[in-house]
Order: C-alpha cells, then structure tokens, then sequence
C-alpha cells in the first residue's frame, strides 16, 4: 500500500468494495446514480430560488429593532432579501460569527431565511443562558450533515434511499438518521466508522451554509421522485404547512433535503463529530439501518475522557420511533407525524 497520505474521501472509497464484497446481496439498477439525483435536486432548488427571487423585483424597506449585546439599535433592512444574518454583519463580526439561529418576532427562524416585515429580532448563541432552541436546531442540523455524508460516501455500487431522522432529541444520547442501504447486513467496522466520522468533519469544515426554500409539493415531488420513502412523506408534510401545499427543503453544499427547520446558520458550528454506530432496524416493511453519531459545537470543549463518556452512549441504539413506511405510502385522512420534522 502506497505510504502517500490520502483524503478522508479517497481512504473511505477504499474500503467500499470491501463493503460491497462481505454485504451486499440485493440487486438494483445502476442507473440509480446518487451524484446525479444529487444534481438534479440542486439544479431544482436553484431555480426554484431564481423565481422566487424574481417575484420581487422592487425593493422595499423595513425596520429591524434588534435586541442584544452590544447595544440595541435598529436597522434599515431590504425585505425579502435582508436576513438574521444580513443583520448580524452590520452590527458585530463575533456576532455574526457565533450567532446560529435567530428569533424573529418572538419566533424561532435560520439565520439565513428573508426577513418579511418589520420585527424585533434576537441572535442565538450555544453559549447563552438558556441555549434549548439552539441545541434542538444543532442536534437536527447534524442529522441532515449525516444524511449529506451518508449520500456522498458511498460508491455508484450502491443507491443509498434516505429515509427519515426522528425529531431532535437531545437526551436521547445521538443524532440519527435512518437509511436504506440496500444491504442485508453491515457491522461497520472502526475503520469504517472513523472514515465516516472523517466526512463529517470535512463537511464541517466546508463551511456551507444551510440555505431554506419553501417551495410547492408539487416542485417537492419532482425533487424527490428518486427516493421512495422522501417521495411518500411529501403529501403528508405539505398538509401540515399553514397554506396546506408547502414544503420546505434545505440546501448544505450539494445535498437537499426536507425538514421543517430551524437549521443553524452553517456547518462550521460543528466541532468534534463522531459516527458511532450503525444499527439494524426493522420496520413495518423493510430493513433500514439507524446511523448514529453525537458532535459537539465548535465553541464547547470537553477532555477526552467526557467525550468518551459521551460516544459510549451514543452507541447504544436511539430509542427515537421507527419510521412506518405504510403511513408513508398511503393516503390518509389526517395528518401524520413526519420525522424530518420538528414536532
């Protein structure tokens, strides 16, 4: 074996056959490209943006009472246009830098979604007195950054099928995401799981923002007419939106995906990250694997020894509900509960 030093990607390409030779069993069609589902979805969320964009050609004004160290002051924004985010580079660079989610009017919103009229707004840290929203949108953050690597780091041998992530919970011990690997069976193996971790981290370090669209289920259904199960959730979701046909979708890099929100601002929020388990799971119709991690935000540390504490839970598998695929794919009379979504 060549001594070079090899990226994270490229080490964790060499162990994917391995993978494909000691589990795969199931048969699918190469034709079912993740890198080219990847880009339709990105090429539909950028238009999608384009138009939207263009449906305010006049730029009018708003007042931002914003409220908050260092001092309160009020801002003269672009509706919308400006965001949190727009705001927080006029007022301070450590602002702008540490703030991850904000709240708008009382209401907790992305840093990165256009503000719509004149409000109050407040900037969220995970160092304040009470971070619970923060913490709840970086626990739901890390499941999407989990669905991206789980994507991106798999061969074309194998069409990975998101499926879901259950709502944040924090004492739970672990971000999730369940997936459908097209595989009878893996026990990853530390190597593998590191790997993983490895991707996690590089994500981190890209520093893409998590960019939110509201678009129409119809759009929704275009997007994800290559998965099944994100394909099935749409009509349920958009019956829970306050105009009864809206879904929202994020964009992190090349990754698109659904989910009420909020996100934080970007993924330079996360700090130490590690996949810690993979576990089989058994639904109403078919095997998925529940992915698990737990990360730490950038500007909390701990010693190696409380982060071990920390990892050894997270490998005990999430008690998080179990996605029912029939709830999914049929129609029903009232809404579901969604597990992309904040409940």
């Amino acid at each position: 074996m060549s001594k070079k030093m090899l990226t994270s990607s490229e080490r964790l390409f060499r162990f994917l056959p391995q993978i494909i030779k000691r589990y795969s069993s199931r048969q699918y069609s190469l034709l079912e490209n993740n890198a080219n589902v990847q880009k339709k979805r990105v090429q539909l969320f950028e238009k999608e943006r384009a138009r939207q964009a263009a449906l305010h050609p006049d730029i009018e004004k708003i007042e931002v009472k914003y409220e908050g160290h260092p001092n309160d002051c009020t801002l003269i924004m672009n509706k919308n246009i400006s965001t949190p985010y727009s705001c927080a580079r006029h007022i301070d660079q450590m602002i702008m830098d540490r703030s991850a989610l904000a709240e708008v009017n009382g209401q907790v919103w992305d840093m990165h979604r256009p503000l719509v009229e004149d409000c109050t707004l407040r900037l969220l840290h995970f160092r304040q007195v009470d971070p619970y929203y923060v913490n709840k949108a970086f626990w739901r953050s890390a499941s999407l950054m989990l669905g991206a690597v789980l994507e991106m780091a798999f061969k074309d041998q194998f069409y990975v099928e998101l499926c879901s992530f259950p709502s944040p919970n924090v004492r739970s011990g672990s971000f999730v995401y369940d997936v459908d690997l097209k595989m009878d069976k893996w026990k990853p193996t530390v190597a593998e799981l590191r790997l993983l971790s490895a991707e996690m981290v590089k994500l981190s370090m890209a520093s893409h923002d998590f960019e939110r669209l509201e678009i129409d289920a119809s759009l929704a259904l275009k997007m994800f007419e290559d998965n099944r199960y994100k394909k099935a959730q749409v009509p349920h979701i958009a019956a829970q939106s306050q105009s009864g046909n809206a879904v929202v979708v994020y964009r992190v890099g090349n990754f698109v995906d659904m989910s009420r929100g909020p996100m934080i601002s970007n993924t330079n929020h996360m700090g130490r990250c590690t996949v810690t388990a993979v576990h089989p799971i058994q639904t109403d119709q078919n095997q998925l694997f529940r992915v698990q991690g737990i990360a730490l935000p950038r500007c909390i540390m701990l010693n190696s020894f409380s982060y071990s504490v920390i990892e050894d839970r997270a490998r005990q598998i999430n008690s998080g509900r179990i996605p029912c695929i029939a709830a999914f794919e049929r129609q029903l009379s009232g809404p579901i509960t969604d597990y992309n979504m904040l409940e």
